[in-house]
């Protein structure tokens, strides 16, 4: 019976950790999409972690990660259910994320039922191009692999090769929290729990500027 009940304890901690389903039926966009939609941003190479928590039970939801490359930003949303007609995507990679894309990003998985957790680590322009190369070969991810695909995608990392491969976002944000440099904040928002909402109220502003 206590062998029973631990692997029943584990199975419900792995479903409350388990990425979002992905709520998108937008086609991948083309290339010439992706290409029109590079955006560069001015600050630093960095790497940026998100980590969905439910704010009911603790446990982590999703994991994602911003890669801030000298040559473009873009946003590693593997399994991901956060898409806009206007953001282009491409195999769970989100293309022109400029600051009030990054902002809507973030926002939208804010809710009155979770809140994101958000690390962020300065790295080189080298780790940060590998790291824009790996997620643009990496692929569509299956739900529930986003933190195993986000924490598989640091680890080949020059200087983050001490990541352990984890299943659980909660987890990743606590390894990447233990690395110099790192900066944390927590996003809370009081929006409605139906994301789509956000998202519809994100696309009707983009197409009235």
């Amino acid at each position: 019976m206590r062998l029973r009940a631990a692997i029943l304890a584990g199975l419900s901690a792995f479903v409350l950790s388990g990425c979002d389903v992905p709520g998108s039926k937008l086609p991948d966009s083309t290339p010439q999409q992706v290409a029109a939609a590079r955006y560069q941003f001015p600050g630093p190479p960095a790497l940026t972690l998100y980590t969905m928590i439910n704010e009911r039970s603790g446990a982590g939801a999703h994991s994602s990660i911003m890669i801030n490359a000298p040559s473009q930003r873009v946003i590693f949303d593997p399994a991901g259910s956060v898409r806009a007609k206007n953001v282009p995507e491409l195999g769970d990679v989100l293309y022109g994320i400029t600051p009030a894309v990054a902002k809507f990003y973030a926002s939208a998985h804010a809710r009155e039922t979770f809140s994101v957790r958000i690390q962020r680590i300065e790295v080189s322009p080298a780790v940060a191009e590998q790291a824009l190369r790996i997620v643009q070969g990496y692929g569509k991810v299956g739900s529930a692999k986003c933190t195993v695909a986000t924490s598989g995608v640091l680890r080949q990392l020059p200087g983050f090769e001490g990541i352990r491969s984890t299943w659980f976002p909660n987890n990743l944000a606590d390894q990447l929290a233990r690395f110099p440099g790192v900066t944390e904040t927590y996003l809370r928002e009081d929006d409605s729990e139906d994301k789509s909402v956000a998202i519809a109220e994100f696309e009707a502003q983009a197409a009235g500027q």
